[in-house]
């Protein structure tokens, strides 16, 4: 008896049994066997599998904005769209070039290379239905149980894209997940149409980029999601981490109000005053210059939470103590934040907070003697 070499080839000695199919053609990606194809998720739910030595753990952060995203398209029947999901099937599985089809056995699966938090977004609320479905069943509450049935359906159907390397290793597939969650990712034409459909300090960014004086000096690269050209001041990412620091004085990770559904008046007063904030950068720093320490993303960073703390003493949003408080800018001393390689040592959540406490020591300390009540009227 020849030696079995695959799983596929053992599967094929038991008793026939029903496949799962994978429609797609053949092709090469980077010198690899791929297939790319349209799956529902019903379908994915049943195929794919994490394998945690080439996947990170679940960021919860994470997970929770995706779901968020996803009840866009189930609670509010508003169209969402997602990136391709990357899959290795390990050798498993058996290609029919005359269909064009990967059949997989029950057994065999699909292993994440990227879009994990995705999978797991949908699954998640799958499971929260199913759970919703029982309780509503035990209570004869057929209404709901109707709603909940159509949402599992559109759950179901929804379309995920997905590219499959057929034979890459688990080596391969770390090497590939890291190159594809660390490179800068552009955003194409298409993408760029739905930036609207998105969280509200993206949208403010966006506006602000696109319409605020200010930023046609200080330069914003609104094509790249991660990273920014060498031609550009301001990265899009950077950008929304400023915004959030200036009006919620908090780090982006830890944003409360950078929800989905926001009202269009709230958005315009909060791109007016970032306007005024970035003006007020202009007009009481050296120019904007690359390498300059005081345009650097921890400075600029940890000035939006100085900016914010000052702005905010009573209660609410003040843009005349904005005003007030950059004044104190032009008589900075920049260069003494950061003692030796101290910029380039510490972690960057650090080297934020040391600038933002030697900023704001130094205001408590010096406002009153150099800004004046002249220079204030004015």
């Amino acid at each position: 008896m020849d030696a079995i070499s695959s799983l596929s080839e053992l599967l094929a000695e038991q008793k026939p049994s029903s496949f799962v199919e994978i429609p797609g053609a053949l092709g090469q990606t980077f010198g690899q066997s791929t297939i790319a194809a349209t799956l529902p998720m019903s379908k994915l739910f049943s195929i794919y599998e994490v394998d945690l030595e080439v996947q990170r753990a679940i960021i919860p952060r994470n997970l929770s904005k995706l779901i968020d995203y996803v009840n866009l398209y189930l609670e509010d029947r508003q169209p969402i769209y997602f990136p391709g999901i990357i899959f290795s099937a390990r050798g498993a599985g058996h290609y029919d070039e005359e269909h064009h089809v990967l059949r997989l056995q029950p057994i065999e699966k699909l292993y994440v290379v990227d879009g994990q938090h995705r999978l797991a977004a949908f699954q998640r609320i799958m499971e929260t239905l199913q759970s919703q479905m029982a309780r509503a069943k035990d209570r004869r509450e057929y209404d709901k149980m109707e709603e909940i049935t159509e949402k599992l359906r559109r759950l179901y159907a929804f379309p995920i894209s997905t590219m499959t390397y057929l034979d890459i290793n688990a080596r391969q597939e770390r090497q590939l997940f890291s190159d594809i969650n660390k490179l800068p990712r552009k955003i194409g034409g298409n993408l760029a149409v739905l930036r609207d459909q998105r969280r509200f300090y993206h949208v403010a960014a966006t506006e602000l980029a696109t319409k605020a004086p200010a930023m046609q000096t200080l330069t914003v690269d609104m094509y790249s999601e991660r990273g920014k050209s060498p031609e550009y001041l301001f990265s899009y990412h950077l950008l929304i981490e400023i915004l959030v620091a200036l009006f919620e004085g908090r780090m982006k990770s830890a944003a409360r109000n950078n929800g989905y559904q926001f009202d269009d008046k709230d958005l315009q007063e909060h791109v007016v005053l970032a306007g005024a904030y970035f003006n007020g950068l202009l007009n009481y720093l050296s120019a904007p210059t690359k390498g300059e320490l005081v345009w650097s993303e921890n400075i600029q960073i940890a000035l939006a939470l100085f900016i914010h703390e000052e702005a905010t003493k009573t209660g609410k949003f003040n843009r005349y103590a904005l005003e007030h408080a950059l004044k104190i800018l032009p008589h900075m001393n920049w260069n003494g934040i950061y003692v030796g390689d101290e910029k380039d040592r510490l972690p960057r959540r650090t080297r934020i907070m040391k600038a933002y406490q030697h900023i704001k020591n130094f205001y408590q300390e010096k406002n009153v003697f150099l800004i004046s009540d002249k220079e204030d009227v004015g």
